[in-house]
Order: structure tokens, then C-alpha cells, then sequence
């Protein structure tokens, strides 16, 4: 049996039974990322011994009979989310070097089920990106072709999943960055509902859309890792005093009778490969030969979510990165003796390209003269598509759509376009507006063997209807035993 090889669903099966350790569960996955990760770059910070140690501590309660619902699970979480005396990068040259005092109440609710933390892994800088391309440190490459984009901006994250170097990992997702690196290397990833899951600890880019969710090779997993980490949080006044339910135990109720929305705008979208268009109507199809019910439905502001996103994300990112000047923490342009070059330097050298980029859109969207035109106007569309969505759903349960426009695209094929990457988000940026749960769930392969995915969106804090229906796509196509070569 190979070890990496298991669910998290499995592992918690066979660790109950005191059939495999922690330790040895944990041994085999950081033997897994020595000898693979060199050529993928999922992790920026890898923490063996602390690991090690979590897996003793793991076992001693196995065996004292008190274990947590992750106990001894092998996990990795996103390099935005803040982890205790362990470095929290954010992708960025600009905290290289700091490390927090405090754990993120996602990273702290893992720790608290018994999960064991392999490390950090790689992002985009500050979350802004589709490609994972935009990494101070490292590119990280796709499983299925190393040559190709894992997605973004949690690229690290589904990457680390597909290639078996963790069961399972956490992600962040603004505009889809959960759900399109999913998408891309054939796991499934949740972004639950806005407000589910604590943002507290988690490095803020745009705090009205940014969430926290699971990655996991099959949707029981992402289940189990939801029911891990949500919940009302004291410490985030934006967490939602909502019940959590036994999302895994929920996946057994069927979809008999579940009416799915699909849109028709999408079909008509810019840029829709062909490939994915048909992929996704035949999961549909499978969904209907199950007890589904399809049904047409109309997004119609849906074609301004692209627009709306890039004007209130940057405009938030703008206001939020302001703290990043050299003065309280990260890093700091040195022999500057005058404060306003100083604060110039050192947001000019260790900001990335991408990240000025969106820092200057933000800031010009917020300056006087302005915010009428185009931050006001933004959130007015904002309203619009959120009323869409609550009409949409008085037809239907959930929506159906692909993830993303194609499959994988190679390393560098959009770094020269930003336009052309920001429409790579064109089906995940509207449920971020609408604050709703989505997840993306495998769906078919491309010609060319590259992962697809398909996109489940659902009414908010419902996330058991979209899991649901990922489920039975699951185990309608059983693609989850395909693996990377």
C-alpha cells in the first residue's frame, strides 16, 4: 500500500485502526515532497521535524483513544495564511522574512482536529494572479505537464494535492483561486460561502471577496476539511453565526430531484474552448441521468463580473496593502533617511510587477474625482449581479458552468497580456460578488490529457447541495483514479 496514495477519508480509516502511524503517514509524504517537489514547486517552506512531531503527538492520542477528527492527516496550508512562528511569505519579497506570532483561526482549527502541517506552499504575490507565475520565489509547474500553469492563485496548493505531496491543503479564493487551479490540475476545491469559514489570519487582498477553502482529491475530502475549519469566529466580525453541518455525512442523500440552473450566458462566453463547452454539457448530462433536473436560466449581468472585479479588488487591495511601508514590519529599503523615499523604495523594489500593477488601478479607481465613476459604479453592477443570482435561484438548487474557459495553458503564454489572464477568471469572479459557495469538481480530460473542470455554484451557505452533486459527478465518471505520470 502506497501511503501518498490514500484519501484523507481512507487515512482516517486506517489510522482509527491503528493499521498505519501518523509518523510513518507523514514520513512517506516528506519523502514524497524531497524527491518530486524540486520539479513541481508547490512549497516554499517545508517543516519536517515540527511535522514529525505533530505525527508523535498524533499517535499518542490514537492510541489513548482521543482523537481528532484529522488526527494524523497530512495537510499543508497556503502561503497567505498566517502560521505561528513559522514564515508567512505571501509570495512576496516584501515579507521574505516574517514570520507571525499568531495562527490563522483556519490553521489553528486544523491544529485543533489533529491534522499534521507539511509546510507552506507557493502563490501568486499577495494572492493576484491565475498562473502562480507571479511567486517572488519560485514558478510552480503543473503535475499533469510541467510545462503548463497549475493554476492560480493558489497554484501550490492544488498542485501539492494533485501530485500527492499532501492529502489535502487549505487555499484562499478572491476571484477564483481555489476553484480554477482545481480546475487545472484535477482535485476538487471549495470556496465556501463568504463568512463560513474565519478570514481572521488570513493576509488580506480585497476583504469583501477573499474566503478561505479546502483542496482534496475527492470531494469527501474537501468536505471533511470544510467541516474542520468553519464556523463563527469572535475574532472576524464578518463570520457568519451560521450552523456548520456534517457536510461528508450529507453527501450520501442523492441529487434525485435537484434542478441544476444553466446559464445562458455562459455558453456564448468569450474565449470557451470547445473542449470544455462539450465536457461540461455531458457532466451535466450524467448529473441528469442521476435524479438531476436541468433547467435554463438567465445571468444577464454577468458579461460586466470581469470589469466589476478588477475595479473593486484593486481598489480594496490598494487600501489594504497600504500597511506594507518599510515602518512596522517586512522589509524595508535601507540608508534612506527621508520617509517619503523611503516608503517609495520600498514598495517599489519589493512589490512585484503585478501587484504595482493593481496597487496603481486601485488607487486611481479610489482618488477623488473618480470614485463615482468607476468604484461607485462597480458596486452599484456589484448589487445587480447579487440580485441575479437570488433570482436565478428561485428556478434552481445549484448553477452549473465550466471553472475555466481551457485547460492548463503553458508557462508564459499569457505573462505578456494581463487581459488575457484576468478573462482566465471569467466563470469563478461572479460567485466571489455574490458572496455564494462554489467548488469545482473533475469532469473530463482534454485531448491533449489535461484536467477539466466543472463548476458548481449554489445558494448561500448551502455548500451541502453543491457537494452533493460533485459527489455524484464523482463517482458517475470515477476520473479521481487517474493520476499524474
Amino acid at each position: 500500500m502506497e501511503l501518498h496514495e490514500l484519501t484523507i477519508a481512507e487515512a482516517r480509516r486506517l489510522l482509527a485502526k491503528r493499521e498505519i502511524s501518523a509518523r510513518e503517514l507523514t514520513a512517506a509524504h516528506l519523502s514524497r515532497i524531497e524527491a518530486l517537489d524540486p520539479g513541481i514547486g508547490a512549497f516554499l517552506t517545508v517543516t519536517a521535524e515540527e511535522a514529525l512531531a505533530a505525527a508523535d503527538a498524533s499517535d499518542q492520542r490514537l492510541a489513548a483513544g482521543r482523537a481528532g477528527p484529522l488526527e494524523g492527516i497530512p495537510l499543508a496550508v497556503k502561503d497567505v495564511l498566517c502560521t505561528r512562528g513559522v514564515r508567512t511569505s505571501c509570495g512576496s519579497r516584501i515579507l521574505e522574512n516574517f514570520v507571525p506570532p499568531y495562527d490563522a483561526t483556519a490553521v489553528a482549527r486544523l491544529r485543533q482536529a489533529g491534522a499534521v502541517l507539511l509546510g507552506k506552499l507557493n502563490m501568486d504575490e499577495f494572492a493576484m494572479g491565475s498562473s502562480t507565475e507571479n511567486s517572488a520565489f519560485r514558478v510552480t509547474r503543473n503535475p499533469w505537464d510541467p510545462d503548463r500553469t497549475p493554476g492560480g492563485s493558489s497554484g501550490g496548493s492544488a498542485a501539492a494535492v494533485a501530485a500527492r505531496l499532501c492529502l489535502g491543503a487549505l487555499g484562499s479564493d478572491t476571484g477564483g483561486s481555489i476553484r480554477q487551479p482545481a480546475s487545472h490540475c484535477g482535485v476538487v476545491g471549495l470556496k465556501p460561502t463568504y463568512g463560513r469559514v474565519s478570514r481572521y489570519g488570513l493576509v488580506a487582498f480585497a476583504s469583501s471577496l477573499d474566503q478561505v477553502g479546502p483542496f482534496g482529491r475527492r470531494v469527501e475530502d474537501a468536505a471533511l476539511l470544510l467541516e474542520a475549519i468553519a464556523g463563527h469566529d469572535p475574532a472576524d466580525s464578518t463570520s457568519a453565526r451560521e450552523p456548520v453541518p456534517a457536510f461528508a455525512a450529507g453527501l450520501e442523500k442523492g441529487i434525485q430531484g435537484l434542478k441544476i440552473g444553466i446559464p445562458a450566458e455562459y455558453r456564448a462566453a468569450e474565449g470557451l474552448d470547445p473542449e470544455v463547452g462539450r465536457a461540461v454539457e455531458e457532466a451535466v448530462s450524467d448529473l441528469a441521468r442521476r435524479g438531476a433536473q436541468p433547467v435554463e436560466i438567465s445571468l444577464p449581468h454577468m458579461r460586466y463580473a470581469v470589469a466589476v472585479y478588477y475595479v473593486i479588488a484593486p481598489a480594496e487591495a490598494s487600501s489594504n496593502l497600504a500597511r506594507y511601508d518599510g515602518v512596522k514590519y517586512g522589509r524595508r529599503a535601507q540608508d534612506e533617511a527621508e520617509l517619503l523615499s523611503m516608503y517609495r523604495k520600498t514598495r517599489g523594489r519589493h512589490f512585484g510587477p503585478e501587484v504595482r500593477r493593481r496597487i496603481v488601478i486601485g488607487t486611481y479607481c479610489l482618488s477623488a474625482g473618480y470614485y463615482d465613476a468607476y468604484y461607485g459604479k462597480a458596486s452599484q453592477v456589484r448589487s445587480l449581479i447579487v440580485r441575479d443570482f437570488a433570482e436565478a435561484f428561485r428556478r434552481c438548487d445549484a448553477i452549473a458552468c465550466p471553472t475555466a474557459p481551457t485547460p492548463a495553458f503553458r508557462l508564459g503564454e499569457k505573462t505578456a497580456d494581463p487581459l488575457t489572464l484576468y478573462l482566465a477568471d471569467i466563470f469563478t469572479i461572479p460567485a466571489n460578488l455574490a458572496g455564494i459557495p462554489a467548488v469545482s469538481v473533475p469532469c473530463a480530460f482534454s485531448s491533449a490529457g489535461l484536467p477539466i473542470g466543472l463548476q458548481l455554484m449554489g445558494k448561500a451557505f448551502d455548500e451541502e447541495t453543491i457537494l452533493r452533486l460533485a459527489a455524484a459527478l464523482e463517482e458517475e465518471r470515477g476520473l479521481f483514479r487517474r493520476r499524474p505520470g
